[in-house]
């Protein structure tokens, strides 16, 4: 299974999601969730 790719904001690129952990958002939503492996911020792309 390929690893989650989410955008950094802070890097200003796609990386690979670190910790990822598949939740679901308010509206019902699904979502992940997890950490750049470069800055450690938060990386949250929606969708499965």
């Amino acid at each position: 299974m390929a690893a989650k790719e989410g955008y950094c904001v802070k890097c200003k690129a796609k990386r690979e999601i670190k910790d990822a952990k598949s939740i679901v958002m308010k509206n019902g939503r699904p979502a992940t969730q997890g950490l750049c492996p470069v800055c450690g911020t938060k990386i949250f792309k929606i969708g499965k």
